[in-house]
């Protein structure tokens, strides 16, 4: 029996091919960026000065600018810093997101609905308004220039609470009353059956909170005026104004790719886990 071949359309196929192109062209505008910087960090500082006319490649690289940002600014103190701060913070505010979404999801006590709607509401409150307040806050508790102070304002999300809420949800409700007639204790049920039935968004969660602590800016650059405490965002600023950014252009790209470098190495290993896990989050049935 012959097999039946279909012909793809003609429009259909230059269709495909023009957005192929598009895909192509937009990537090339997106990423650029990010080669002038990493090609601008291999340049040497005489070489880039040199050049009248910016040039796409370089004939001689070098890693000199990368010693450079290492040596001359406190560049790894920055870096020990941001980990620490993204570390504990992403940890802490694990722990009180999925208490608070196991508490909206499961538990039933009076005006849950209500609180729940109020938590809601504070999504439409720009962050940069409560800045100022909580910046009082802190300072009145003499938190200043110290982790604590860094960390307090971000250990929750009210988003995230609400993509948690939703994905346990999900979880039937036979479980859980199958657990109750066991006997089973409400954090072990959390902890033993709903966190491992949500792990990918419980993943994304953590992704996601640690790029932006990773990120962080405006409140890092509030509470913290003592380089001691300064995150590598701040960090990258002080370089600019103080140390070698102003005219070593080449130096100042190199510690831009040094601290760009993990949260790009994390978004291409977990872009996956990341789409996966917002969109499972963001069903309902």
């Amino acid at each position: 029996m012959d097999r039946i071949v279909t012909k793809t359309p003609v429009s259909t196929r230059v269709l495909h091919i023009l957005a192929w192109i598009l895909l192509i062209v937009w990537g090339l505008l997106v990423l650029f960026p990010f080669y002038w910087m990493l090609l601008t960090s291999l340049k040497g500082y005489g070489a880039y000065n040199a050049e009248y006319v910016p040039r796409f490649y370089t004939l001689s690289p070098t890693l000199e600018n990368y010693a450079t940002a290492f040596t001359a600014v406190p560049l790894a103190r920055y870096f020990v810093n941001t980990l620490v701060f993204t570390v504990v913070t992403t940890g802490l505010m694990l722990i009180v997101i999925t208490l608070s979404a196991f508490a909206f999801a499961r538990l039933s006590f009076p005006g849950r609905d209500l609180v729940f709607l109020l938590f809601l509401s504070l999504m439409m409150i720009p962050g940069e308004l409560v800045v100022i307040t909580n910046f009082v806050t802190i300072t009145d508790l003499g938190l200043r220039n110290s982790f604590t102070g860094l960390i307090l304002p971000s250990v929750t999300s009210v988003f995230y609470i609400y993509l948690l809420k939703e994905n346990f949800e999900q979880v039937p409700d036979t479980l859980y009353y199958a657990a109750k007639v066991d006997g089973t204790p409400d954090l072990v049920y959390l902890f033993k059956v709903l966190c491992p039935i949500c792990r990918p968004t419980l993943v994304t969660v953590t992704i996601l909170k640690a790029i932006e602590c990773w990120n962080s800016y405006v409140w890092p650059r509030l509470i913290t005026d003592n380089a001691r405490y300064f995150l590598v965002s701040v960090g990258i600023q002080e370089i600019r104004e103080n140390g070698f950014g102003r005219e070593n252009i080449p130096a100042m790209m190199a510690a831009v790719v040094v601290i760009s470098l993990p949260l790009i190495v994390i978004f291409i290993v977990f872009r996956k886990k990341i789409m996966a896990g917002v969109a499972r989050g963001g069903l309902k049935g």
